[in-house]
């Protein structure tokens, strides 16, 4: 959102006073790395950097997709009702221009395939064994992906946003790299160019 820049170190600090943590008292950072908008992503990661440079932390890289396939599976195996056969889950985000940022992760994690920047309907003809999808992605072209046999979440399922629950808890079992390692993946060149 446009107002992302002034809104995170308000938040971050928020949030430290909540859990009554110093940063003295972390051992890493977690940082989402994508795939996801410019703007977001280089703001996310440059205040990422510039928090673990100056407290002489690491950075744990977590994928965007992977943290929102993470929220489908809590989602299929926390919530009454939700599918529980689908032999696959697939993270969708709406990349603009017509196209999506998608991945597929086997049940319990594994990734089978992606990322990838693709069109809706180049997504519908890659995958066909009827995996359960969620984000906003998966949101705006669900007739497309539904008509190829994808489950996409209803509408109002926690599954459809990447939540920083589900990053942290990834970021859990990556390796700490130093601060300067850690780029964006974008996926695509940007849409701005120099003139």
């Amino acid at each position: 959102r446009p107002a992302h820049a002034s809104e995170l170190m308000p938040a971050v600090v928020d949030v430290m006073e909540r859990a009554g943590l110093d940063y003295a008292e972390l051992e890493a950072i977690a940082v989402g790395v994508g795939p996801g908008t410019f703007t977001g992503l280089r703001i996310g990661i440059a205040t990422a950097r510039a928090l673990a440079t100056a407290n002489g932390l690491e950075l744990r890289p977590v994928s965007s997709l992977a943290a929102l396939a993470a929220g489908i599976e809590a989602e299929v195996t926390g919530a009454e009702g939700a599918p529980d056969d689908a032999p696959s889950l697939l993270p969708v985000i709406d990349a603009k221009r017509g196209e999506v940022f998608a991945a597929e992760y086997a049940r319990g994690g594994d990734r089978r395939w992606g990322p990838l920047a693709l069109r809706p309907e180049e997504l519908a003809e890659r995958v066909r064994a009827g995996p359960l999808a969620a984000g906003d992605g998966s949101v705006r072209f669900r007739r497309v992906l539904e008509a190829a046999g994808i489950s996409v979440m209803p509408d109002e399922s926690r599954a459809h946003v990447v939540r920083a629950l589900h990053v942290c808890r990834l970021a859990a079992a990556v390796p700490g790299v130093a601060p300067q390692a850690v780029l964006p993946d974008y996926l695509r060149p940007p849409d701005a160019k120099p003139q």
